[in-house]
């Protein structure tokens, strides 16, 4: 979003920044000049109501782009999203190609990047969006474009070290004390290779643990020996729960997240269920084990 805004900026286009939520703290850093509002707050109502177009971002969803669906239906505009498709694009002209490492990929050759110069806070957004969907370029999405593009960002002034501490390198004192809590919590499926963890809404509170804590929690049951599907579950209330999935292997995990609801990619996926914390660890294990018990040629044993 925003290297798009600002190269349409610099092309005399007035672009503003309008995301569905707020922007995590860890991530504020990558705005640079670019004004930005969550569609939560007073001040977005005019750029949306007074907005000729709205290009759509790295989802195909009309449930995750949350009150900009509605500015959406008045103007039109473009998708561009690199998940697998499902169902109608939202809007029209769609930009939609899974074989991309990241939607900021696909931005980058839209803008034809390779050559042209450019600012490097964009360089930096830019470079955020590759390295957080292909895991620090570790996940199997990882292309030789993904690293190409890298290149290119990295003779722009991007600083991987810094790009590091920034996103994964620091952890609150609320952060850390969440993980502990989590870690004591991690349970392993008797009936097949999955794992999870999961934190209650009264516990989040009680750290004063913001959104960016819970950041890569998930990653901790995947990592276990023997695991195919690692699960996080935060609870954002008594009735409502975040659910993020993760596949070491061949189990297509966002089948799983949409059939829930939700969506992603084969091998990270999430899903928002109205159901308490034990009611949704219980339906989203249900839904995975038969999937993970067939990698090893088990029965299902109901």
């Amino acid at each position: 979003m925003v290297a798009l805004a600002s190269r349409l900026r610099a092309r005399g286009t007035e672009a503003t920044i309008v995301t569905p939520g707020a922007t995590p703290e860890s991530l504020r850093f990558v705005y640079g000049d670019v004004p930005a509002f969550a569609a939560t707050d007073p001040a977005s109502r005019d750029p949306l109501d007074s907005a000729d177009a709205i290009a759509v971002l790295d989802t195909a969803e009309r449930s995750r782009i949350g009150a900009v669906a509605g500015a959406l239906d008045r103007t039109g505009g473009v998708l561009i999203d690199h998940h697998p498709p499902v169902g109608e694009p939202i809007v029209v002209p769609a930009i939609r190609d899974p074989s991309a490492c990241a939607t900021g990929e696909l931005v980058f050759d839209l803008l034809g990047l390779d050559d042209e110069p450019i600012a490097r806070f964009e360089a930096d957004a830019l470079y955020v969006a590759i390295t957080t969907d292909t895991g620090s370029f570790q996940f199997s999405n990882t292309s030789v474009r993904a690293h190409e593009i890298a290149a290119a960002l990295l003779g722009w002034g991007v600083d991987p070290e810094a790009m590091y501490r920034d996103l994964h390198g620091t952890l609150t004192r609320a952060g850390l004390a969440l993980l502990r809590h989590a870690l004591t919590r991690l349970e392993v499926d008797p009936l097949s290779p999955v794992a999870w963890v999961a934190v209650d809404h009264e516990v989040q509170r009680d750290l004063g643990a913001r959104s960016d804590d819970f950041e890569g929690l998930v990653d901790y049951p995947r990592r276990l020996a023997g695991i195919e599907v690692g699960l996080f579950f935060r609870a954002l209330s008594s009735s409502r729960t975040k659910v993020s999935l993760r596949s070491n292997g061949e189990v297509d995990v966002s089948a799983i997240a949409h059939d829930l609801g939700g969506g992603g990619h084969r091998k990270a996926a999430g899903v928002v269920l109205e159901d308490g914390l034990e009611d949704a660890i219980r339906k989203v294990v249900d839904s995975v084990r038969p999937a993970a018990r067939a990698l090893r040629g088990d029965a299902d044993p109901r």
